[in-house]
């Protein structure tokens, strides 16, 4: 335990205390600690306190990569009048929404439903019982341009707390019921139909901007499950329409600034219709969803460009976002020396005292850095005016890796170094597909990596998950997320190497997530657990935000594992999720896309097919297979004879399956129809169509 004693300020010689944060394992709480503000962490300590004193509670949740958050902190949190009125009439708490995504949901379900919007930072001003009353996002100090201030507001606060706290307690009572209502208690169910496929690929054509490709006005956001989603439409429906507008996002995304041309990677967001200036921080959940669909592209298309991207992204998290254990980082800041895209911009004579004349003339032209600028007054590099790619040029490479290593000593990013279950499974699975793809077995190995550490760091004696792993230390039950992103981490690996430990972890995973978080009554699967802490409502998430929610993923699961094993169990709760999506989806699908996928696997045909290998890993034909034909809704099962006793402990429909002609053998079965056994896979995939 630290005491406030053993902290100082080492640059300066004197004495700092730290608030309640200091003993915090999170970056952003403890990027808080030396605020004049008094910051308790979320718990009982905090709650105790409120009532004894009889004060609101000011809750603010960010996270450590926030742009708006750390401007926030520098204009309020750092500031010694704001502390004192905080500190004597209210009781602060912080929480890290990526530490816990329960309380972020509920109360940003809370600020959507009363101001219309969202985003962070979150500031919730409740009472004591967690009641709130009163919600917004980023608040300045002092009231300007039609803005309360927070000064002005927490006075406010302070006054009707003194001579009308009834009247706010009445007002946190009532939102809260009507939260529990419509968020926990209320559910529509629907029946799941092409139409609702039909109708996003519809709504997604007419946001589509067929200039620069996306979706809808600026800020544009990459959310790659929409562009997965329409891949999938467009081969399962042979639709030029719903390729389009995959492809031409996929490449304006890599022209413009977005990506980070010289370090590799992409940036949170676009502020403009271009992609060329972005919200610069990274996060590994964008940087996972986009490989995946820079690869399914490739594979469907063969368009050599897609592979690079996918590999430089790779390459991007190998380098800068990978722990010496195997998991996953969180984020890198958007901004440096508190200025935000400092670290990734340039001018021509930059640019040429690294490169020198010839090079850097070269370099200046192909990726537009100029003297005018484009990002007050320098220059991010792009490919929007350049007619030819040429990403994998050996000069290109060259260059960018001298300006790479130049910029890592000009400046530096804060890094979010923390690893989260949720968000570790969703690169696992990206690693996998690139290893399924690109017939990686370094890919693979990586993958494989990380589900170790995820069982090593993230789980405990007893099989059960948690949220979040940093400095030897992991905390909080894992939610939904974590379960379910798992779980389609570990049969994307099972599918890559035909291992069958990854599938029976798997299918412990999927029962511990029906057991922990299915709801009987309704259908659909709570965001936090039945045995954790409980807040104002049990929130039940579904729309596929920037990453896909976790009743989304729940069902792709559950249905590709009932394709994978025939298993009556998962059919029926697959099916019952599936009618829980279609009832929350059916006013806009689009803005559901990872539902929409789960829902393709049940609404069109599948392909199952069972390999039984002669000799063990004598299954070559079936990775080539794998990695050349884009099939999303092909599932497949390898025995062997060191696997078949394992096997056989999964219910599957297997048992009777044998090997003919001392050969690899290969059943398929396509849309409920099966074919004879044959020796060559090729030979039945032909016959089939």
């Amino acid at each position: 335990m630290i005491t406030t004693e053993q902290v100082t300020n080492k640059g300066q010689g004197t004495s700092r205390i730290p608030n309640k944060l200091v003993n915090e394992k999170s970056p952003y709480l403890l990027q808080h600690i030396y605020n004049p503000v008094q910051w308790y962490p979320w718990g009982e300590e905090a709650f105790q306190l409120a009532k004894k004193e009889n004060k609101p509670i000011f809750l603010s949740i960010g996270y450590s990569t926030c742009h708006w958050c750390h401007v926030m902190a520098q204009e309020c949190f750092e500031d010694e009048e704001v502390a004192e009125m905080l500190n004597q009439y209210f009781v602060s708490i912080k929480v890290d929404k990526e530490e816990r995504p329960d309380i972020d949901t509920v109360y940003m379900a809370v600020c959507q439903a009363t101001t219309g919007h969202g985003g962070w930072p979150l500031t919730i001003l409740m009472t004591p019982d967690q009641k709130p009353f009163f919600a917004a996002t980023f608040i300045p100090k002092n009231s300007r341009y039609g803005m309360i201030g927070l000064m002005d507001l927490l006075e406010e606060v302070r006054k009707d707390w003194e001579d009308n706290r009834e009247d706010l307690i009445r007002t946190g009572n009532q939102i809260a019921q009507i939260m529990k209502r419509e968020f926990e208690e209320k559910t529509n169910t629907g029946e799941p139909s092409k139409e609702l496929i039909q109708l996003a690929v519809t709504q997604f054509e007419q946001s589509h901007d067929h200039d620069y490709g996306g979706f809808g006005n600026p800020p544009k956001f990459p959310t790659p499950h929409n562009l997965m989603f329409l891949l999938r439409y467009a081969c399962l429906e042979a639709d030029e329409r719903a390729l389009f507008m995959v492809e031409n996002t996929l490449k304006n995304m890599y022209r413009g600034g977005i990506f980070d041309h010289i370090g590799y990677g992409f940036c949170r967001y676009s502020t403009d219709e271009k992609w060329l200036v972005p919200h610069f921080e990274k996060m590994l959940y964008d940087n996972a969803m986009l490989v995946i669909a820079y690869a399914e592209a490739y594979q469907y298309t063969k368009n050599p460009l897609y592979k690079t991207v996918a590999e430089q992204v790779l390459e991007y998290i190998r380098r800068e976002m990978t722990d010496k254990e195997g998991g996953f980082y969180c984020a890198q800041d958007a901004d440096s020396e508190g200025v935000e895209g400092k670290f990734y911009v340039y001018t021509p004579e930059e640019i040429n005292s690294v490169l020198g004349n010839e090079d850097g003339s070269f370099f200046n032209t192909y990726f537009d850095i100029s003297k005018e600028g484009n990002f007050d007054g320098s220059s991010i590099p792009n490919l929007i005016k350049t007619w030819e790619m040429k990403s994998d040029n050996e000069k290109i490479v060259r260059c960018c890796q001298k300006l790479y290593a130049y910029r890592q000593g000009r400046s530096k990013l804060h890094k979010d170094d923390k690893i989260l279950t949720s968000w570790n499974s969703l690169m696992i699975t990206a690693y996998a597909t690139a290893a399924k793809v690109f017939k990686s077995e370094e890919y693979a190995a990586v993958a494989k990596r990380a589900v170790e550490f995820i069982r090593n760091r993230l789980m405990d004696e007893e099989g059960r998950l948690y949220v979040r792993y940093r400095e030897e230390d992991k905390a909080f039950f894992g939610h939904l997320d974590d379960y379910a992103f798992f779980a389609m981490a570990l049969l994307s690996v099972y599918e890559v190497t035909f291992e069958i430990d990854y599938l029976k972890l798997g299918v412990t995973i999927v029962d511990q997530m029906l057991d922990q978080f299915w709801d009987e009554k309704d259908s659909g699967f709570f965001l936090n657990a039945k045995d954790a802490e409980q807040l104002i409502y049990r929130p039940k998430e579904v729309y596929d935000g920037a990453i896909p929610s976790g009743n989304s993923v729940a069902a792709f699961v559950l249905q590709r594992l009932a394709n994978l094993t025939a298993n009556q169990k998962y059919q029926k709760y697959a099916d019952q999720q599936l009618r829980f999506l279609a009832g929350q989806i059916k006013d806009y699908p689009s803005a559901f896309s990872f539902s929409l996928i789960a829902l393709m696997q049940a609404l069109y045909p599948s392909k199952e097919i069972v390999c039984l290998a002669h000799e063990h890993e004598d299954f070559q034909e079936l990775t080539e297979y794998l990695s050349e034909h884009f099939e999303p809704n092909t599932v497949v099962l390898l025995k062997d004879k060191n696997n078949e006793e394992e096997l056989l402990k999964i219910p599957n429909h297997i048992k009777d399956y044998h090997v003919i002609n001392e050969k690899t053998t290969y059943y398929v079965c396509e849309n409920h129809s099966c074919m004879a056994p044959v020796n060559t896979l090729n030979s039945a995939t032909k016959e089939n169509h």
